[in-house]
This record gives C-alpha cells, structure tokens and sequence, in this order.
C-alpha cells in the first residue's frame, strides 16, 4: 500500500485549548474517583445487600473488565464518529451509571452498573489522551499530557476524602451528577480535533484496521511496554503494604507504616505525572522511559532485597520507586499514542492500554501463590519488578518516535 503523509500546522496554545484541557482534566480526574469510590464504600455496601467478601471480588471485576471493553470500544469510536462525541458519551456512561448506584437494590444489579461506569472511565482515559495530544502544539504536549496523567491519582485522594464527608454510601454515588453536568460543557465547548478532520476528509478514517501489516510491530511494541510496566506496578503498589507487614513483630507499629507507604504512593503518582513532561522535553520520549524504567529496578532491589527489618529508609526508598512509577505513566501517555497514524491512533492506544489490564488482573492474581516457590514476598515483589527490565529491552528496541503528529494512509 503506498503511503503519503499529510501535515496538519500545529496551533499555537490559546484559550480553546486551555478549556479543552480543563474539562479533559476533570474527567480524568473524576474517572479516578469513580474507580476507587467503591472500594472505599465496599465494607459497608456488602452487609447492606447480604452479600460476601467474593460477591465483593465479583464487584470490582465487573468494574475492571467494563473498563477494558471501554478502552477497546470508544477508542474504535473515536477513529470512526471523533474524538468529541466518543469523550461526550464515555462520560455520560460515568456519571449515569454511578448515579443509578444509588438505587440498586441488589449486589448484582450494583455489579452491572458499575460494569457501565468501568466502560465509561476506560473510555475517557483512552481518548481524552488522544484528543490532548492531538490539540495540543508540540512543544507543550509531554508536560500536558503527564497532568492529565496526574489527575486520575488525585481523583483517588477525592474518593477517599469522601469517606469522611458523607456517612451512607449511596449518598456519595450521588458524585454521579458531576460528570454528567460536564458533558454539558463538553458537548457545547469541546472543539474537535483538525487532525482528526483532516484524516476524515482524505477519506483515511475507517479504511485502515490495527491489524494490518505495517502497524503490527508497533501494536506489540506498544502493548508490551505498556503491559510489562502495569503488571509490575500493580503487583508492588498491591502487596507491598503486605511486605511492610512482614518487617515488623507488632500489628500496632506496622498499621502507621502500612498506611505512611500507601501515601507515599498516590503522591508519588502525582508528582511524577506532573515532572514527566518536563523530563521529556529536556531528555526527550526514549531516554525518559528508558531512565525511568531502570530507576524503577533499582528502586524494587533498595526496597525489597536490602530491608529485613522496618527502618525510615524505606520512607525514602518507596518515594523513589513511587516517583519512577508516576514519570512513567506519565510518559507513556505520551508515548503509546505516538506509535501510531491518526487514522488508527484512538483504537491502537486502546488495544495496548487495555491488553496490560486483562495481563494486570492475572498477573498481581498469582503474587499470593507464589511466594512459597520464592521463599518471601520480598522475593516475589523481586520477580515481578523484572517486568521493568522487559520494558526497558523493548523500549530500547522500540522506532523512534517523534513528538509530532502525521498521518499515513
């Protein structure tokens, strides 16, 4: 297939953008806290419907695999009816079904609403990162897109802040009205992206897939850097309150520790979204990544091979490994996205982000299972920090790629 590139003139940052930015972050933002809303509810959600710690589990799988088939389904919306229209929909899915929580009268009825809600916030996450990096002149898209990246941890601080706030629990799905008054704005303010116009009326949207040949290398590449760095991230940020336990005799001493590194991390994931736009405007979008994913392996030996007993070490430790892991969610924002034409960029991105979620569930699945075969936790949180070490070698290998947008057909 011969291939012709079309150059859209970068815009420079106005006021549109800015506004685009703002409501693109809210969503982002409110995505967050819808995730961990129930979670933060659950112990006093499943008493009220009779239900059990795996009814529970089946809750937050049903969250989780919506959000999956989201990210799939209107990052391909999105390639085929705009950028717009599919982060207008996307959030309308969030704030409905989280409203509709409110009134579920049964576990089962609440696990498809929340199915709804998942599908939703996996569609923001998806394209409201293609929109920005699409809309937004080259020179300040890293640093946009890692605060975009920033907002989803401070949307997790906000569904915890809302433990405090209200007592019932379906009190505070009632959070359900904020996206869906925001989609008001979107649909009236939101301007669609040029590039995705252009690409539409050359007549290349719709008539490329994914899996075609010459998209395939950066399809695995994208989905395996992407899905090696969730897996470890995941595995550690989930077991490795259960580690500090370990370094101490005392459930009392360790309660403070356990929630102190817990902290630790959700900031991390702040501070890191928010400097990795800088880092890759200074270093640029490979040595970023490739730096950060080996301050991620240095960081899992510090923390878990050179601690056998609780000391204010690994304070300092689990912020260093916090602020690699936010550098690189950020960055990848930035990355995946760019792997690909515009013609197939919302559904490719899709695809890699949402392979890493399904390998996520599995992976952190058998964290548990196998710390008798290597003899520890901390050994285990060892094993799966390797996945940074498979990030870095397929970065490495990975094309470069370029901070500017084309289109090929």
């Amino acid at each position: 297939m011969e291939q012709t590139v079309i150059m859209v003139p970068e815009s420079s940052t106005g006021r549109a953008d800015w506004r685009s930015f703002g409501l693109c972050f809210m969503a982002y933002l409110l995505g967050g806290t819808v995730s961990t809303l129930l979670s933060v509810f659950l112990p006093v959600i499943l008493p009220e419907f009779g239900a059990d710690a795996s009814s529970g589990a089946l809750l937050n799988a049903a969250f989780i695999y919506g959000w999956v088939l989201g990210g799939l389904g209107f990052g391909l919306l999105a390639d085929r009816l705009g950028r717009v229209r599919a982060i207008t929909l996307a959030t309308v899915l969030v704030g409905l079904f989280t409203l509709a929580s409110v009134w579920a009268t049964s576990w089962p009825m609440l696990a498809g609403f929340r199915f709804m809600a998942g599908m939703g916030v996996g569609g923001v996450l998806v394209v409201t990162t293609i929109y920005l990096s699409e809309i937004w002149p080259e020179q300040g898209r890293p640093v946009v897109l890692g605060l975009l990246a920033m907002s989803f941890p401070v949307g997790i601080v906000l569904a915890g802040s809302l433990n405090l706030l209200v007592t019932q629990w379906r009190q505070a799905f009632y959070l359900g009205l904020l996206p869906l008054a925001l989609t008001l704005l979107m649909a009236a303010l939101l301007p669609e992206s040029t590039h995705w116009q252009t690409a539409r009326r050359t007549g290349i949207t719709g008539t490329q897939s994914i899996w075609q040949p010459q998209y395939r290398t950066s399809l695995v590449q994208g989905s395996l850097i992407f899905s090696a760095v969730l897996v470890g991230l995941w595995a550690i940020f989930s077991w490795t309150p259960s580690w500090v336990q370990t370094l101490f005799t005392h459930e009392a001493d360790a309660r403070q520790a356990r929630g102190l590194t817990m902290m630790l991390f959700g900031l991390g994931g702040i501070v890191g979204g928010a400097v990795s736009g800088l880092l890759v405007n200074r270093l640029g979008m490979r040595p970023t990544l490739l730096s950060t994913f080996a301050g991620c392996l240095l960081g899992c030996w510090l923390l878990f091979d050179t601690n056998q007993i609780f000391s204010p070490v690994v304070y300092a430790e689990t912020a260093l490994l916090a602020l690699c892991f936010g550098i690189s969610q950020g960055t990848l924002s930035s990355f995946v996205p760019l792997l690909f034409p515009v013609a197939i960029r919302a559904t490719a991105t899709g695809f890699c982000f949402n392979v890493g979620r399904v390998l996520t569930a599995t992976g952190v699945f058998f964290v548990g299972s196998l710390v008798a075969v290597f003899g520890g936790l901390g050994n285990t949180l060892l094993f799966f920090s390797l996945t940074f070490a498979l990030a870095f070698v397929a970065t490495w290998f990975s094309r470069r790629t370029t901070s500017g947008i084309d289109y090929q057909s």
